[in-house]
Parts: structure tokens; sequence; C-alpha cells
């Protein structure tokens, strides 16, 4: 069963990118682009015929730009440029971020800027409509001029070369083309350029990190619930005067997603006299960590999904006036600084719920059996687990470093400021795996934590949560081999959960 999307250029939503990052889709373009496309394709044609100057269409590229080709030349111009940018290495690009590059390559293209054929853009639907994706290496971009060498290793499968999946097995970029009923293309003037100047890899992996760090926030704040409610924690700090009388909007959403989280739950109304004044920061500020997080994941969203509608090669054609202009809509700054702030989020996501995950193993402070299980001593519990959790914050703590502020020169120094989107976009596959064992090994634990005392019921939102949990991990009657369990609730994390609609309702991409 596949769903169907049509591609607006220039007004694809995050909830189309994040299906499409998914998989399971039947991609068309809606049909108003066919004009735009047909409109620079004819600018382009005239340039050449009428034998003009112009850098990309004629002339050699990056520090060659001065160089003009002769009109014979012009489609082994753009073959040789594909294939000597074709030099990424590193493992292959996961399957959901190629169907992301290959629908956001053909938004950008069906602008109407680029000047190129709608049947290479028909191809690239083609391909992820198809599930044959081409096998791009993910190192080897500097996030200026565009992603070059992995944008390469796409546009090799275009003209028959490189390699691409088909049904999981590789086969040649020739065997790709054959498998969608297409023959290699030979790249017109400009053609072979605009594939690969271009945001869209950086794009792609930095929204495969977003929706990842959608799943780890819904996840954070049910674990952070099930930490509350195993603890006997207070609710009166998720108040809604208090959000309110200092007004960010993510904090205000957060402790709104929270107190939905735990209405009806008998826990809380049956300890007013318990003498706990206040609980720790990592329960009782779980509205102003994870609003600054949601702040900052709504606002590189913003930055993404623009990102993801952009024009973004170079030069760029703009029929209105018959010009084709050179500019720098390829440098990826804007997506490192997004690939950047998420990263922010995703470290302080698992940073605040690994400090919830040893306050419940501390006797002093959770009041529950010391690591929870109940014959300690002989039983370690979950002690060793906390440890794993405090080895994957500090090395998202690490991760977390900004990659924006890096920058080496290349081509002869004509390109001397570069974004290392591409790279901080990547990272955060990494960090959100990471914070997703974290998350889920707290989750685990304060299932745990509410089972010592199960005369009470948390709310229906919570013991939902609760239920599902438990399909997965069992009680931790006395020690046991812990890795499948831990492995189970990151799977949880990581899109087997539905989670609550208070909870979807915060996120970007289900807005």
């Amino acid at each position: 069963m596949t769903t169907p999307i049509t591609l607006d250029p220039g007004h694809v939503t995050l909830a189309q990118l994040r299906r499409i990052h998914a998989g399971g889709v039947q991609l068309t373009l809606d049909p108003s682009a066919q004009a735009g496309m047909q409109a620079a394709l004819a600018t382009v044609q005239r340039i050449v015929e009428e034998d003009q100057v112009v850098y990309g269409i004629n002339t050699g590229f990056g520090k060659l730009a001065s160089t003009k080709i002769a009109h014979e030349r012009l489609a082994e111009l753009q073959r040789n440029l594909v294939l000597s940018h074709s030099v990424g290495t590193g493992e292959a690009l996961p399957d959901g971020v190629v169907r992301l590059v290959l629908a956001t390559k053909a938004v950008s293209l069906a602008r109407g800027h680029s000047g190129i054929r709608p049947a290479i853009v028909d191809a690239l639907l083609a391909l992820a409509n198809a599930n044959v994706l081409p096998v791009i290496p993910a190192k080897g971009s500097v996030g200026a001029s565009g992603d070059l060498a992995p944008l390469a290793h796409l546009a090799c499968v275009l003209i028959g070369e490189g390699q691409a999946t088909v049904d999981g097995k590789v086969v040649s970029g020739r065997e790709a083309l054959a498998a969608v009923g297409l023959q290699p293309f030979v790249l017109g003037p400009k053609e072979g350029l605009a594939l690969l100047n271009g945001t869209q890899v950086s794009t792609a992996l930095a929204l495969a990190g977003l929706f990842g760090a959608e799943d780890v926030f819904c996840a954070a704040l049910v674990a952070g619930a099930l930490s509350l409610e195993a603890i006997k924690g207070s609710v009166k700090p998720f108040d809604a005067r208090i959000h309110a009388a200092r007004g960010q909007a993510g904090q205000i959403a957060v402790a709104a997603a929270v107190r939905a989280l735990l209405d009806g739950s008998q826990i809380d109304p049956s300890h007013p006299h318990c003498g706990r004044v206040q609980d720790p920061y990592s329960i009782r500020c779980i509205p102003q960590v994870m609003g600054a997080c949601l702040d900052n994941l709504q606002h590189a969203a913003r930055v993404l999904r623009t990102e993801a509608n952009a024009a973004s090669d170079n030069p760029l054609v703009f029929t209105d006036t018959n010009e084709v202009i050179s500019g720098g809509n390829f440098h990826a700054e804007p997506v490192a600084f997004a690939a950047d702030i998420i990263a922010l989020a995703v470290a302080e996501i698992g940073a605040i719920s690994e400090r919830r995950l040893s306050l419940l193993l501390d006797p002093g402070l959770s009041g529950l059996p010391a690591f929870l299980i109940r014959d300690s001593g002989v039983n370690s519990g979950f002690m060793i687990a906390q440890v794993t959790a405090a080895a994957l914050a500090a090395e998202n703590q690490c991760l977390a470093h900004p990659s924006s502020v890096t920058s080496l020169p290349t081509s002869a120094n004509q390109e001397d400021h570069v974004s290392m989107a591409t790279y901080g976009a990547r990272r955060l596959l990494d960090m959100v795996r990471n914070a997703a064992v974290m998350v889920g090994i707290e989750a685990m634990s304060a299932a745990q934590g509410m089972e010592f005392d199960r005369s009470l019921k948390s709310s229906p939102l919570v013991e939902e949560q609760f239920a599902a949990i438990r399909r997965r991990v069992a009680f931790l009657e006395q020690d046991r081999y812990l890795a499948p369990d831990i492995e189970a609730m990151r799977a949880w994390v990581q899109g087997e959960a539905a989670w609550p609609a208070p909870l979807t309702a915060c996120l970007p991409s289900h807005q």
C-alpha cells in the first residue's frame, strides 16, 4: 500500500517530507511546474545557440570558470563534470535519506530556475517510486558548492554509471535505469552542473535528524511522565500559570503536553502531604529544558522546509529577463546552523533523561529500591544500564560541538569558505540513536519503578505507554541479559511507538 504525494515545488510540507523519508510513497510532480521548467530550458538553449559565454553552460567550473568550452564538447563537459566529482567515500547513505535526496532534488530542479529537461526530473521521481536508490557514499562534501560529491554519485546513475540498489541488490547505474524503463541520459548544457550543485544531501540528512529528534522528544516526555509517577513527584511545577508568566512558547507547550499526559492519574492526588517539597531539576524543569529543545526544533524545521523547496544550484535562470545569474545558493550555511541547533536539542534531551534515570536508581532521592531491584547486592539491577546512558550522554555532548564554525578552503581558494553542513547533519543520525537508547533506558527503568507500587493507576495515556513498554520488556525480577531489552526500547523510541496526540501536536512535521 503506497501513499500518493503530489510535490508542488516551493510548497512541499514537512509532513510530506517525513512520509517520503519513511517510504511507501508514490511521488508525482504538480503539473503547474512544467511551464517554468520548459521556459528555463528554452533560455539555456538560446544562450547556446547564440554562443553567449555563460558560466556553467559553456565554461569550465570552479577555478576553471574563465575557460570557454566549444559547442561540440558541451555534452562531454557535463559528463566529465559528473564523473570527476564522484569521489565520495564511506558507507552508503540510508534509504530514507536517499529518497529525500531524490525528492528534494526533483523539487529544486522543478522550481524553473535550473534550465534542465523535465525528463530528468521525471527520472528522479521514477527512481524514488520504484525504490531504485542510487548508492551515495556518506562522506566527501563540505557543504559548498553544494553537496558536489554525493550528488555526483546520484547523477552518475542517470548517465548509466555508478551504482544503485534494486530490491536491495547493488547493480550498475545502467541496470538501475533499465529497471525503471529508462536509457542513460546524455546530459545537455548545464544539466550536470544543476544536478551536482545544491544542498539536497545536507538537507535530507538534517531532515532525517529532525524527524528522529521528534520521536526522541515525544519518548522523552513519556519517559519523564513515567519517572514522575514512579517517584511520586509533584505536578505543581507544570501549572500553566508558571509558564505563562515566563512566556516562552516551547515551555508553555511542553507543560501543557505533560499535564495532558498525566490527566486522570490516581497517583498524584494520593500523596499531597508526602513531605517532598521540591523535585530535582530533571523532573521539575522538564518544561523549561524540553520547551527550549522544542523551540530549537521548530526553528530548524522552518529553515529545513524552506531549503527543501529551494532552488539551490548555480547559476540560476530567470526567464522573465532571460538572464542566467551566478550566485551562491549552494552554500549550505542555513542547513549547517539548523543541524547544529538540532544537535543541541538532541544532546539536552538525552542529558536530562540520563539525569532522571540516575534519580530513579538512587533510593535516597527516589524512595525506590536501590537500582530498581528488590534483592540488590546479589542483583545489580539497572546499575550498568545507567553507565551506558552516561557514556552515550557524554558522546552526544562531544558530537553537539557546532560543525558550522569549521571551514576549510577548497578549489584553489575559489571556494574559500564552506559550511560543513553535510557532516553537521550526518552526525545527527548517530546522536538521535544515542538519545533513543538513553530515553529508552529511562522509560524501561521508570516502568520498573512504577511496578513497586501498583495500588493506584496513572492516567489513561501514561498507562497506555506503560503497557506498550511491558509488551516489549518484562519486569526485572532478577538480573538477566539486558542488551535485548535496551534494543527493544530503542526501537520503541525510533518509530515503533504511537505517540499520544498531545505530544504530536507539538511537533513541526505534524502541524
